[in-house]
């Protein structure tokens, strides 16, 4: 087998629809402070979504919130099921005491040791009554960033 011509750097973007991205921004927004960076509008492509940001220069990650202009039309943006972004957190206790208390529900199981060794949890897929923010149709891992990781993001946040 040749060597592989290239490397995966990082994540780029991920791209999560659902029927109204009204919902989407509460949490990805709302709660978990994203920045709206953008707007893109496309009949054509049958979508309209909010381009968000985690990051800046070479560690910026696009986030983009998309809902259909017609439910009934193709592309169905808002039915591509994705199974889970994970995310470096910082402070892995308090991110989830603080988006519990704000009604983020969380799926069983709490914080724990993830497949890679690092402290993981998950958001909740699905909202329910008690708990009315989700992933909207999105697991969502929170996974506790090591000391280097966060030193090499706060190095970057000083550039």
């Amino acid at each position: 087998m040749s060597a592989r011509p290239f490397k995966v750097l990082g994540i780029q973007q991920i791209a999560i629809g659902a029927p109204d991205k009204q919902r989407l921004k509460t949490l990805w927004v709302d709660m978990l402070g994203l920045e709206v960076t953008g707007n893109f509008r496309s009949e054509r492509e049958n979508v309209d979504e909010d381009i968000c940001a985690i990051g800046s220069g070479p560690f910026k990650v696009e986030v983009d919130l998309m809902q259909p202009i017609d439910p009934e039309k193709k592309p169905a943006v808002h039915t591509t099921p994705l199974n889970h972004v994970g995310l470096w957190i910082d402070d892995l206790p308090a991110a989830v005491q603080w988006l519990s208390a704000r009604g983020v529900r969380f799926a069983p199981g709490g914080i724990r040791k993830g497949a890679a060794g690092f402290d993981v949890c998950f958001l909740h897929p699905k909202s329910n009554e008690e708990f009315p923010v989700s992933g909207e149709g999105v697991l969502i891992e929170l996974v506790q960033a090591p000391p280097e990781v966060v030193s090499a993001f706060a190095r970057m946040a000083l550039l």
